[in-house]
């Protein structure tokens, strides 16, 4: 899957002759081009994931939530899936429940920025995301060290999660996280379509070399 995250990598996106699976609209960053996303959206070669991140789980341009509410609900007939943090859930119920009207994939993140917290917190977090209806738990968790990288693999492999997991590390191991996470079965392999700001996030072009598939749904 590409992420589109800046005009520069809409523009290519709208270009590309093999696209990926998926793109997803990173809209916390696109909110000063979104009168061109909007004409343009129509255009991108491969289904839409949307999502607008909250600024303590790495959102940009310091939105509040009715902002980013708004960003969803603009776009959410436009888009496949759409992806709203844990932490923001109670607060767009309303949204989740109108992706799910639609038969929209629901896709419920969090994203631990400073450390992977230990597998049976990330569990207890998988619970309440499969409570809000995702289809997809999204996490993505420090990987400085290998302790921190042991503690994600332990949590995606576990066999009782009863939900679709998309796992992935950032930091210093976050590369060697994405490749061990998806041999072991991770969904949705986020790869960056320009340069990425996110250490250890693969291009697309990197995530092809290597054989990886993104879910296909």
């Amino acid at each position: 899957m590409g992420v589109i995250a800046s005009p520069a990598e809409l523009d290519f996106a709208l270009r590309m002759k093999a696209p990926p699976d998926l793109f997803e609209l990173r809209l916390d960053r696109l909110v000063r081009v979104l009168g061109s996303l909007e004409k343009e959206i129509g255009r991108l070669p491969a289904p839409l994931i949307a999502t607008a991140r909250h600024p303590m789980e790495g959102g940009a341009n310091g939105l509040s939530p009715q902002q980013r509410h708004d960003l969803l609900a603009r776009f959410l007939s436009r888009v496949r899936y759409v992806d709203i943090e844990l932490r923001s859930a109670p607060v767009f119920v309303s949204l989740l429940r109108l992706a799910r009207r639609k038969k929209m994939r629901r896709i419920v993140s969090v994203h631990h920025l400073k450390d992977t917290p230990p597998a049976s917190r990330l569990r207890t977090q998988a619970r309440a995301a499969k409570t809000y209806g995702a289809d997809v738990f999204k996490v993505a968790t420090r990987t400085d060290t290998p302790a921190q990288l042991a503690r994600l693999l332990d949590f995606a492999t576990a066999q009782d999660l009863g939900i679709t997991v998309s796992a992935m590390g950032i930091g210093k191991l976050g590369g060697a996280s994405r490749l061990l996470l998806t041999c072991c079965g991770s969904a949705l392999i986020y790869a960056s379509l320009g340069q990425s700001d996110i250490e250890g996030q693969m291009s697309l072009q990197q995530v092809r070399a290597l054989g990886l598939a993104a879910l296909r749904r």
